[in-house]
C-alpha cells in the first residue's frame, strides 16, 4: 500500500512562522513541510529500504565532512526556512561553515532561515516524481548550488546545478561532490 503526503490548502489559515514552528514542535511524530503558498505537506514515514539508504548518504556525507571539516550535515529531520517563504526539509542537506555560522544561535536552534549549499532529495516508494522534481527547482531558486534527485525507481540521478540545466544520468556509479563538496564521492552502486 502506498501512502501518499497529504496536503492540506491552507490558503485562508496564514499560518505565521510562529504557528508553524509550534504545530511542528507540538505534534512531533508528524513530517511537516510547508509551500510557499501556504500548502502544509504532512510527510508519510518511508519504508525500511528508504530509510537504510538515507542514513547511507548521511554517513557518507558526514564522514567527509568531518575529515574536511568544510561544513554541517543536516538529515531530513532538519526544516529549512527558505527565501520564498516555504519551510522544506530535504532528506540530505549540507551548509558550508561560516554560512551556518554566521546564524544567530536562535536561528540555528529552530528552523534555520537558510537555504542549504547541497542537497539530496532520495525518490521513495511513495513519492511522485513530479512534485520531487519541483521541489528541486525550488532548492535551486532559492541558492542551492547542487542537488541530486536519486531515483532508484527508474535506476536514474538528476544533477541540479545553481544556474544550469539538469542533468539527467543512468545507472550511475558515482557523483562528484564538485566544487561545492570538494572531494566528495557517492558511491551509488552501494545504494
Amino acid at each position: 500500500m502506498v501512502i501518499s503526503p497529504l496536503r492540506l490548502k491552507l490558503d485562508t489559515v496564514h499560518l505565521t512562522d510562529e504557528q508553524f514552528y509550534q504545530l511542528c514542535q507540538n505534534n512531533q511524530e508528524l513530517k511537516f513541510e510547508r509551500t510557499a503558498k501556504g500548502e502544509l505537506i504532512i510527510m508519510p514515514p518511508v519504508g525500511g529500504e528508504s530509510g537504510n539508504r538515507e542514513s547511507d548518504l548521511i554517513i557518507d556525507l558526514g564522514i567527509w565532512n568531518r575529515q574536511t571539516g568544510l561544513g554541517y550535515t543536516f538529515s531530513s529531520s532538519t526544516i529549512f526556512k527558505l527565501p520564498n517563504g516555504s519551510d522544506r526539509s530535504p532528506d540530505v542537506a549540507w551548509i558550508q561553515k561560516q554560512r551556518w555560522e554566521a546564524l544567530t544561535p536562535e536561528q540555528r536552534r529552530r528552523f534555520p532561515p537558510i537555504a542549504p549549499d547541497f542537497v539530496i532529495e532520495l525518490r521513495s516508494a511513495t513519492d511522485d516524481l513530479e512534485t520531487l522534481r519541483q521541489k528541486m527547482q525550488e532548492y535551486m531558486d532559492a541558492g542551492v548550488k547542487l542537488g541530486w534527485l536519486i531515483n532508484p525507481q527508474q535506476q536514474q540521478v538528476e544533477i541540479y546545478r545553481l544556474g544550469k540545466a539538469v542533468e539527467l544520468q543512468n545507472l550511475p556509479t558515482e557523483l562528484l561532490g564538485e566544487d561545492v563538496l570538494p572531494g566528495f564521492i557517492l558511491h551509488l552502486s552501494v545504494y
